[in-house]
């Protein structure tokens, strides 16, 4: 044991305990502000809209389908068709008739001697009430 002894300290002195200081604070009272009980808000539709709805898939078939009043979205992998309708009809103000979902697996791609994989996704084909369409691309 006395070999480990003799790398804690050098030869000829004791080790003495550091003295602790104690520090004193004092703490000030914050001043209470009285308010009215006013309820948690809920998260805005459109917040919860955005986490759901990604962006709207632009393809040339895409658009074909705007004809028929059916419009494609890229949605979040977890989204389901509940909230897809609620996200649609909250954002766009429309009567949603039925969703389609079409999930895409991550494929191989290749660029010279790099290989790597393109990114899954999900996407959802909403097809709106007769009558009624979307403004995806502004004039």
């Amino acid at each position: 044991m006395a070999l480990f002894n003799l790398f804690k300290h050098k030869k000829g002195e004791e080790k003495k305990p550091a003295p602790k200081k104690v520090v004193k604070k004092e703490v000030k009272p914050s001043p209470v502000k009285e308010q009215a009980a006013v309820p948690l808000k809920s998260k805005k539709d459109s917040e919860i809209a955005s986490r759901i709805l990604k962006w709207p898939h632009v393809t040339e078939k895409a658009t074909d389908l705007t004809k028929v009043g059916q419009y494609i979205f890229n949605v979040y992998e977890r989204a389901n068709k509940p909230e897809i309708k609620k996200a649609v009809e909250d954002v766009y103000g429309v009567k949603v008739v039925s969703i389609k979902i079409i999930k895409i697996p991550p494929k191989r791609r290749r660029l010279g001697r790099i290989e790597g994989w393109r990114k899954a996704y999900k996407k959802a084909i909403v097809r709106l009430a007769q009558g009624q369409q979307i403004e995806i691309l502004p004039r």
